[in-house]
């Protein structure tokens, strides 16, 4: 038997690589489109924002050298390059996989120190700080990815033959407790902390909410902190929700025979899962009115009659800012204007 040859049909297999390759598509664009925001307003980025560009590197870097050799596996029917490709496939989408949940799980936490003290103009985290989180959550999701190299785990194809990932069928009894430390360190634990972070930040918003004494005026640190933490919740609860019914059916693979599982069953959940390298961007679109705003004064988006102007104020750049020392003028306006922009 091939183990390399898709179990699904050949109409499946061809939606499913136009599938991915949609989601290659938007994934590599909305990911560039956050870098370069982020490098257009380099000079006046606060030191946690290179967190949330950290992420963006690490979806696209997964769109990139992974998702097209699943489309051309899907259209050729098969899985093309054998096991060399696979561990490799099985490889690259462990390591991205453990990195962003740990850059998620950190910025989490960074805000949660940010929110500490939402009015004090001092940087709680400072760029070297910063770079060190950076580098600990590549290095993280590097070593869980060695782990199966190393003969703790393995990877191997996907039931349903057009991907390649941990062989969790494979596993009940060699690497049961990799699977368990996989399930405790890179989703249940990460998702704890990130839930205690959020909701510490609502309790802290809210009771300084309270504590203005009038809705009319609530303070204008608050108000930002508001969006970007909505903003920051829904690109958690997103990974986490893309990857928690891959979690599952992996799961049930280590308890009960995976062969049980239908073909087209598994592969809902592992598209699912891939699709969370694109809603990051589409959060920031939709939500963010300044990323909105910049990403339609790129010169490729202009008009020959309207001239492209790209807003110099740091308050109409806040893309994904954790901290920020407003003026009580500039940020009336900001708040007016977005406001305006709702309303319309």
């Amino acid at each position: 038997m091939d183990v390399y040859a898709s179990a699904l049909s050949p109409a499946l297999d061809i939606g499913t690589g136009c599938f991915l390759l949609v989601v290659t598509v938007l994934s590599i664009v909305g990911n560039l489109l956050v870098l370069v925001m982020a490098f257009k307003r380099s000079s006046r980025m606060k030191p946690p924002e290179l967190l949330s560009v950290n992420l963006a590197v690490t979806d696209l870097a997964a769109a990139v050298t992974m998702y097209p050799l699943a489309v051309a596996s899907a259209w050729s029917h098969h899985w093309l390059g054998g096991d060399v490709s696979c561990i490799y496939y099985g490889l690259a989408g462990f390591f991205f996989g453990s990195a962003s949940v740990m850059n998620l799980t950190v910025l989490a936490v960074v805000r949660f120190i940010v929110s500490l003290n939402l009015n004090s103009p001092k940087e709680k985290i400072s760029w070297k700080k910063v770079k060190i989180l950076c580098v600990w959550t590549w290095l993280y999701g590097l070593i869980w990815a060695l782990f199966p190299i190393l003969g703790w785990g393995r990877y191997g194809p996907e039931p349903f033959g057009l991907s390649c990932s941990l062989a969790w069928g494979h596993m009940i009894h060699e690497g049961f407790f990799f699977v368990i430390f996989i399930f405790i360190f890179n989703l249940f634990l990460p998702a704890v902390i990130i839930i205690i972070c959020y909701f510490s930040i609502t309790m802290k918003l809210y009771l300084t909410y309270k504590k203005s004494g009038n809705s009319n005026h609530i303070p204008n640190i608050v108000k930002l902190h508001r969006r970007l933490l909505i903003i920051a919740v829904l690109i958690s609860a997103g990974f986490i929700g893309c990857w928690t019914p891959y979690g599952l059916v992996s799961l049930w693979s280590i308890f009960y025979d995976s062969s049980q599982i239908p073909p087209e069953i598994s592969l809902l959940p592992c598209m699912f899962a891939k699709s969370s390298t694109v809603y990051n961007p589409l959060i920031y679109y939709f939500f963010s009115q300044s990323f909105k705003r910049e990403v339609k004064q790129l010169p490729w988006l202009c008009l020959g009659s309207n001239p492209c102007h790209v807003s110099s104020n740091v308050n109409d750049n806040n893309i994904y800012m954790v901290s920020a020392n407003l003026k009580t003028k500039d940020a009336s306006r900001e708040t007016l204007q977005e406001i305006t922009e709702t309303r319309q």
